[in-house]
């Protein structure tokens, strides 16, 4: 059955309207505020492969960078589907990578009609807490995903409409907040039961037939409308990569390198010149398969280029990957996977400096590159009991681009979470919020500014107090400045800011408090696009005026000189004239840290390191690499503690110093790009 064009469109409304309805079903039954206010859900409807061809109009946590989720790794686990029933997981090795890390359970639910299946409903959300090492199960430190809680493979969840109650036994019995996560899991199901009843009155509607092809249809009108956005992209061979600070077991950056190749409408993406795996829970669980962390920063453009698409799977088709094991970005099993957001973030960037050296005038500066979850573990001095509460999702700027800033303290370039209220964060947990405001001078300068971050400072109200940070980095490695644009200010948190005990911190994820102790989160800004000094002085004058620059700011990044009585012109015009000011780079300016770095561990080097590193058993890797860093720079401060090139020395003997390592590990045969000089 073929539809046409007018029917397709109203099948297109009708099924994201089915989503819509399962969206605010799941938002007003859910019972965290991590899921109510913030919104760390998603929703849709499947067809019969698993490919989403139904997502909400007004989507929440990841908006439609997501909807390329797996599902039918759950679907094919399970073949005895009747109705009633609902599968779920939170296990990405037995799902074949649906569930990203254990606290998000994913749940479907076949939808009938005349005792066949006709599609699928899907939801998931994130969970307080699931068991595990620390309160909130998150933790970028753990080694293991036996140290991140409750592996939960698929398994039927609800037997045609029963709960299994052996399932809630368990559930509630390896969780810190079990009354929070029933309320949840209920919500869930709420949802699911929603989207087969508007299912069921869409079909009575147009008939099951009419159902069915608009599955297909509407995905095949997706991959073509993305297609004609992707051929705007030069064709060619693009190569990028940037850093995460460290992998927090140890003080060595790791490395995101994507090698892509565009041509006519099609998008294939290389991850080979990724860094190995890391001991921590940073990896990214893959299954060696395109995953939509790949793909967000593409969707992102491509929705931008057609504002009318509908959203749906469609939209991956153009899309391919070579995504070999081995790699950061393709965990195995049993490696912790819970942090994995601020691998597939930094990705994020990567991908934003490929389209930029695509289409330069179409494509923002990256956006601050961190997004920070606040957890308080404490006890309730009533009875004792343990209380973990989701504070916060702290979040940067965004990058500016071509002829405007960029947004700021609402980066929404890789997920599209919402601000939760100060008032029922204070209400239901023991701190105080004694600031909340912008991350004046954060943004990076340019003649279009980067957006600034949020900051806020909270303060704890009872000893015994633990708040897991989750998401830190861009400590080390700002967000990178674009075309005469600088790099945005690092990430900050400072331990009783302004106090005699003031103490800065280094990437960390948990911090241990007592009453009157206050924690100061300044989250990064977005980076900065053009010439700072070509910024229009009434703009600096602006931001000054709004808290978004300070006067030392404005006359050292912008060259604007600015009094009680406002903008002093003759000044600015001479300070700008006469000031000798910082080079200002052709197309990126990534930082002196990132400079000093890649003076020693550059492209080929690294290329050859990890290809060498390969050849080893898997078991080995991870402390071979970090043997021959070791060597090279046995003094690597933590981030944001100390400066690289002071670390490194001078840089010939440390290049010296890697060849001489490296040949002890792989062999004297080997000789690295590094030797060669």
């Amino acid at each position: 059955m073929k539809l046409g064009s007018a029917l397709l469109e109203i099948m297109s409304k009708k099924v994201s309207a089915v989503a819509d309805e399962m969206a605010l079903t799941l938002k007003r039954t859910s019972r965290s505020t991590f899921v109510k206010e913030a919104g760390d859900f998603g929703v849709g409807v499947a067809d019969l492969n698993g490919r989403i061809f139904a997502w909400p109009s007004d989507s929440t946590v990841s908006g439609v960078s997501s909807i390329f989720y797996p599902i039918e790794g759950l679907v094919d686990a399970i073949s005895d589907l009747e109705p009633g029933d609902v599968i779920g997981t939170n296990d990405a090795y037995t799902s074949q990578g649906l569930a990203t890390h254990l606290s998000d359970y994913h749940l479907v639910r076949p939808i009938f009609h005349d005792d066949r299946i006709v599609a699928y409903g899907w939801c998931f959300c994130h969970f307080c807490d699931v068991g595990g090492r620390v309160p909130g199960s998150v933790s970028p430190t753990n080694l293991e995903i036996f140290q991140e809680g409750l592996r939960v493979p698929p398994i039927k969840l609800v037997r045609r409409g029963a709960l299994n109650e052996d399932f809630i036994t368990i559930f509630t019995a390896n969780s810190r907040t079990p009354d929070l996560n029933m309320g949840d899991f209920k919500a869930l199901l709420a949802a699911l039961r929603t989207g087969e009843q508007k299912v069921e009155r869409l079909i009575a509607r147009h008939g099951v037939e009419t159902f069915m092809a608009c599955q297909e249809e509407l995905q095949a009108y997706s991959e073509a409308k993305a297609r004609d956005v992707l051929r705007a992209l030069p064709d060619g061979v693009y190569e990028f990569w940037d850093y995460v600070d460290d992998d927090m077991v140890t003080r060595i950056p790791f490395r995101i390198r994507l090698k892509v190749t565009i041509r006519d409408g099609t998008v294939h993406i290389d991850l080979t010149g990724t860094d190995p795996q890391v001991p921590g829970s940073l990896n990214y669980p893959s299954m060696g398969q395109l995953r939509s962390g790949f793909t967000r920063r593409l969707v992102t453009f491509i929705c931008t280029g057609d504002k009318t698409i509908p959203f749906n799977a469609g939209i991956f088709r153009p899309f391919s990957v070579t995504n070999p094991p081995g790699h950061v970005l393709h965990a195995e099993y049993p490696d912790a996977i819970s942090s994995r957001v601020d691998t597939t973030r930094r990705l994020n960037d990567v991908m934003n400096g490929i389209l930029l050296k695509a289409v330069p005038d179409r494509m923002a500066a990256p956006a601050g590159g961190a997004s920070v979850t606040l957890v308080l573990s404490e006890h309730d001095p009533r009875g004792g009991q343990q209380i973990v509460n989701v504070l916060q999702s702290m979040r940067g700027g965004m990058g500016a681009f071509r002829g405007n800033d960029g947004v700021d303290a609402r980066d929404v370039s890789y997920v599209n979470m919402k601000n939760q209220r100060l008032e029922t964060i204070e209400g239901q947990s023991g701190v105080i919020i004694r600031d909340y405001d912008v991350h004046a001078d954060s943004g990076g300068p340019g003649q279009w500014r980067g957006g600034v971050g949020q900051m806020m400072t909270v303060e704890a109200r009872r000893d015994g107090s633990t708040l897991i940070i989750q998401g830190m980095d861009r400590i080390r490695f700002p967000g990178w400045g674009v075309f005469g644009g600088r790099p945005a200010a690092p990430f900050r948190i400072v331990l009783n800011k302004g106090r005699p005990e003031e103490k800065e911190l280094s990437r960390l994820d948990r911090l241990d408090l007592n009453a009157g102790d206050t924690v100061t989160i300044m989250m990064p800004g977005g980076s900065g696009y053009g010439d700072p000094f070509e910024r229009d002085p009434e703009a600096v004058m602006d931001d000054l005026r709004l808290g978004f620059v300070t006067r030392a700011g404005a006359k050292r990044d912008f060259g604007v000189v600015a009094t009680n009585k406002g903008l002093n012109r003759q000044a600015t015009e001479k300070f700008r004239t006469t000031r000798v000011r910082q080079n200002v780079r052709a197309e990126f300016d990534f930082g002196s840290e990132r400079e000093a770095w890649e003076r020693v561990f550059d492209d080929a080097t690294l290329l050859e390191l990890n290809r060498q590193l390969m050849t080893l058993p898997r078991s080995q890797r991870f402390d071979k690499r970090h043997w021959i860093f070791e060597q090279v720079v046995p003094d690597m401060p933590a981030a944001g503690m100390g400066r690289v090139a002071a670390a490194i020395g001078d840089p010939d003997e440390a290049r010296a110093r890697l060849a001489d390592a490296m040949a002890k590990v792989f062999g004297n045969s080997t000789e690295s790009p590094a030797h060669s000089r």
